[in-house]
């Protein structure tokens, strides 16, 4: 009797799990069916503003003909293309896609099934990289809907559709394989990531649950040697993404809550020290001039610990809550300060009025721009740095305005230093340095050889080994 109860109970507890446990999909094709017309593919073209020699030879470093020869240099402009993917949201016409997309276009053509639009960026945010467009036509269009992304668990499936490598319509399915992943793409990183294959020209492209409801935008992939997907694709979370794009639509740009402090992570040596049970919250490193927080008396050593009801579990928590809560509202914090719980309140600012903002706006005034596969920002040499650190008014070379911690040069090279050359051949500016740095990984070599000018305007030769 006793063994029949437990081949019951049993039989209860699988039939329990068999009755909540979703079934397999014998296939994809109804829901490909309804989805397609709302996905489109995205092409532009912008202009590359390079200088070139007219002579087929270059001359070695150092030659005084270099300089002779210098006004035959001319400047020459080519087309660039690019594709990406994006989805329709409203039935005029609003496209969703990623910043960078779009990014620098000077023409944008969203095509739709097999009919071409013109179209006009209503708002960019390269913060979290999105941007909606707006297609130029009175058309109709049938837009998708966005799902709740905090309701997609791990395991759950999840469908793709796109443009990648140019082949328009294309469905990949698999399932979601993890939440909340954070690969230092943008400040906001909360990737939702997926198998289901995302490749170049997916980016801008929806990924759906099984209702047919966006739950994220495909944005970026792990590509070891640009080798394609190998089912490690990531997708900014439609939560997060909608509020952005809600400001997008209606300010044609972002208006993100904004706190003043420069934050670090609290380490478990720091955690010991400041008699914190576990690491937890964000160490504030500096507090910006007149900034929300210094006006509300938060000082460089604190560790916030909870933000507006909301608890900072780790140091990119901060930021995230801060950016999506209402600019100008009354918030509370709770700070750890000389192993003591303290209550500090302030309004929030706005991050696109602050000085920080304002100081990523003059990085494009300045020119600066990011070298990718150094992960290293820099501007080109101008004449106040030769006049102010008393070099050759000659020399030419770029000046390191930011070192990212997963650079290879990070420890070896400070912000300042200005590199003059690499592999012994001279840096005339920006696109030059970019082109010598592709190069370098397309032969696959393997140590890199930088000529630098340091902050005491030393020379010396940097050896670089690169995996």
């Amino acid at each position: 009797m006793k063994f029949v109860g437990k081949i019951l109970i049993f039989l209860i507890i699988l039939s329990y799990s068999a009755a909540n446990s979703k079934p397999v999909p014998e296939s994809f094709a109804d829901l490909a069916d309804k989805l397609m017309p709302s996905v489109v593919n995205i092409s532009t073209t912008q202009t590359v503003r390079t200088t070139t020699n007219q002579f087929p030879f270059q001359f070695p470093p150092g030659s005084p003909f270099g300089e002779m020869f210098k006004d035959f240099e001319r400047p020459t402009e080519r087309k660039a293309s690019s594709l990406g993917s994006g989805f329709i949201i409203e039935s005029d016409g609003t496209v969703v896609t990623n910043n960078h997309v779009i990014a620098g276009a000077d023409d944008i053509l969203v095509k739709v099934g097999d009919k071409e639009y013109k179209a006009k960026v209503i708002g960019a945010d390269p913060y979290m990289d999105i941007a909606v467009l707006k297609m130029e036509t009175r058309d109709q269009f049938k837009p998708v809907n966005f799902g709740d992304s905090d309701n997609a668990r791990v395991g759950d499936w999840a469908v793709a559709i796109g443009n990648p490598f140019g082949l328009g319509g294309t469905v990949t399915a698999g399932i979601i394989s993890a939440r909340n992943r954070d690969i230092n793409l943008t400040r906001y990183d909360d990737f939702i990531q997926t198998d289901a294959s995302i490749n170049q020209g997916n980016s801008g492209g929806p990924l759906f649950n099984l209702k047919g409801e966006v739950i994220g935008i495909n944005t970026a992939i792990i590509a070891p040697g640009q080798s394609g997907s190998i089912g490690i694709g990531f997708a900014i979370p439609a939560n997060a993404a909608s509020n952005v794009i809600d400001q997008l639509i209606k300010f044609g740009e972002t208006k993100r809550g904004w706190l003043g402090v420069r934050i670090q992570e609290v380490t478990k040596e720091i955690a010991d020290v400041e008699k914190l049970k576990k690491p937890q919250g964000a160490l504030v490193a500096s507090v910006g001039k007149n900034s929300p927080a210094d006006k509300s008396g938060i000082k460089a050593g604190d560790i916030i610990l909870n933000f507006d009801g909301k608890k900072i579990d780790t140091m990119r928590t901060l930021p995230k809550i801060v950016a999506a809560t209402e600019v100008g509202k009354s918030v509370e914090l709770k700070i750890w300060r000389n192993k003591k719980l303290i209550s500090k309140r302030l309004t929030l600012g706005r991050l696109e009025s602050s000085e920080e903002f304002r100081d990523k706006k003059t990085r494009a005034v300045n020119k600066e721009e990011d070298i990718d596969r150094l992960k290293i920002t820099v501007r080109e040499i101008n004449e106040e740095d030769l006049k102010s650190r008393n070099l050759d008014k000659k020399m030419t070379g770029v000046v390191i305005t930011e070192i990212s911690n997963r650079s290879p040069l990070a420890n070896l090279l400070s912000v300042n230093d200005i590199i003059i050359e690499i592999q012994k051949t001279p840096i005339k500016s920006i696109t030059d340095l970019k082109r010598k740095v592709d190069s370098f990984f397309n032969k696959g070599e393997k140590t890199l050889l930088l000529t630098v000018i340091n902050k005491n305007n030393q020379r010396r030769y940097l050896g670089v080994k690169i995996n």
